[in-house]
């Protein structure tokens, strides 16, 4: 059992004893604690968004949190099976004084999570994170009384008008995308993007949908983070000629990655890549991205005259980077599009829209597109940590040994090398050791993380 508690919430996998995994107490508790950390933020605070992606423990995590929600006081808005996108916007939209949304994202079945946003829809930060963690870990909240408990409020529509705002960006064309006659594959893994991903083709203007793996009965059907060794089935499909283009989102939907019509993967890193060059072309700016996503941004950053930084990894570090750079466009490499025309969260709904209208405008092929960009190899490797694994020594002495090349430590330790770089860090989402790497040619890249996992073994 595993209980995860970092910047991307309180993740674990459901079942056994309190504080084993996220079991009934786990919630709970959390998301008491949440509660009493929005009301000292503000004593007025009344509403909170709930909204859930549809794996199997998700409706039974959902009345666990809404019930604790409306015992401390606090009014539910509950807006179903809802992407973490559209949980982000409904906040706003609503006006209310925070959201959880119930998702363990791209892990397996076996977990959930409670991801917490604040009053502008965004997730918390790490400071207040760690503020929610004391507090859950020191009980030090209070329920309310009997006159003071709160309600549940259903409101399902937010699916179609986190569509409508999509389709209303000046950047998206749906006559351009209509006129182009797309037949578009879907792939959304048994959750919510099969109830959102197809209507959003279909109002952009596509009139030619074909859907995998969309009924949201939280059977995944492959496993769900969308990286190109679990998406064979729609490869397959597509090697067949039958799409112009794939797309695959993760459980929740922040997540976006493109299929060729050949059958090969785009790649999740050029798919901030691609979006970002559409929309530097017609609104330069400033870009920014994590440590552990593709050169190929900042390279086509500067194509365009523009200013490039990184950030570490987690979403809520990229958008503060982004508000402090003033970015028109940022994200990771993932898969994940974060577009402030909109609002500052990844959102797989506008990297559709954008990407749609960048390959309606250019009438090229996905494989034609992707050649135009600057082409790298991006190796993505793990280490399973066990409790006698001390990383921050490991991390240390990597710095030590490759203290002549350039380094770069806000976030594990990145090694920046002419022609290539590797990035060690400590996952936020699982019991893990990520391992990234990128050069010109997969080769290359996996070669630089043998040599890393080499140096890791000799310590």
């Amino acid at each position: 059992m595993s209980l995860i508690k970092s910047i991307s919430g309180i993740r674990g996998t459901i079942g056994g004893g309190s504080g084993e995994g996220l079991g009934g107490v786990d919630i709970v508790k959390f998301t008491a604690a949440y509660a009493e950390f929005i009301r000292r933020h503000n004593s007025n605070a009344r509403k909170i968004v709930v909204g859930r992606d549809a794996r199997l423990s998700g409706n039974m995590v959902s009345h666990l949190v809404m019930g604790t929600l409306m015992s401390m006081g606090f009014d539910v808005i509950n807006i179903g099976l809802a992407s973490t996108p559209t949980t982000e916007v409904a906040v706003t939209g609503l006006d209310a004084d925070g959201g959880i949304i119930i998702t363990a994202s791209h892990n397996p079945v076996q977990w959930n999570a409670l991801k917490l946003l604040n009053n502008k829809g965004e997730f918390l930060n790490d400071a207040e994170g760690k503020v929610v963690i004391a507090i859950a870990e020191k009980e030090d909240f209070r329920f309310a009384e009997v006159f003071d408990l709160g309600k549940e409020l259903k409101d399902e529509t937010w699916a179609m008008r986190h569509i409508e705002m999509v389709k209303n960006l000046p950047l998206v064309d749906c006559d351009a995308i209509s006129k182009a006659n797309f037949t578009v594959a879907v792939d959304a893994v048994n959750s919510v993007g099969g109830i959102v991903i197809p209507q959003l083709l279909r109002e952009l203007g596509v009139k030619n949908v074909i859907e995998l793996n969309c009924e949201p009965n939280g059977k995944f059907a492959h496993t769900p983070e969308p990286i190109p060794e679990n998406l064979t089935q729609i490869s397959d499909l597509m090697k067949d000629g039958k799409a112009d283009v794939g797309f695959v989102v993760d459980p929740d939907v922040d997540r976006l990655a493109i299929v060729m019509e050949n059958g090969e993967m785009f790649v999740e890193e050029y798919t901030l890549v691609a979006v970002a060059a559409y929309v530097l072309s017609k609104t330069p700016g400033s870009t920014v991205s994590n440590l552990s996503s593709s050169r190929a941004l900042r390279d086509v950053t500067e194509k365009y005259g523009c200013s490039y930084t990184a950030a570490a990894v987690g979403e809520v570090n990229v958008v503060t980077k982004m508000k402090e750079a003033g970015a028109i466009i940022g994200g990771e490499g993932n898969g994940g599009v974060i577009y402030p025309e909109l609002h500052y969260g990844r959102d797989a709904l506008v990297g559709v829209a954008l990407f749609l209208t960048l390959l309606a405008k250019e009438g090229k092929k996905v494989s034609e597109l992707k050649a135009t960009y600057p082409q790298y190899a991006i190796a993505k490797n793990k280490i399973q940590l066990t409790p006698d694994i001390d990383v921050d020594a490991i991390l240390e002495a990597v710095k030590e040994k490759f203290a002549n090349e350039k380094i770069t430590d806000i976030d594990g330790v990145k090694i920046d090398f002419p022609d290539s770089w590797v990035h060690l860090r400590k996952s936020n989402t699982e019991p893990i050791i990520r391992i990234y790497s990128e050069a010109e040619t997969m080769e290359k890249a996996d070669r630089l993380a043998e040599d890393i996992k080499s140096v890791i073994a000799s310590l």
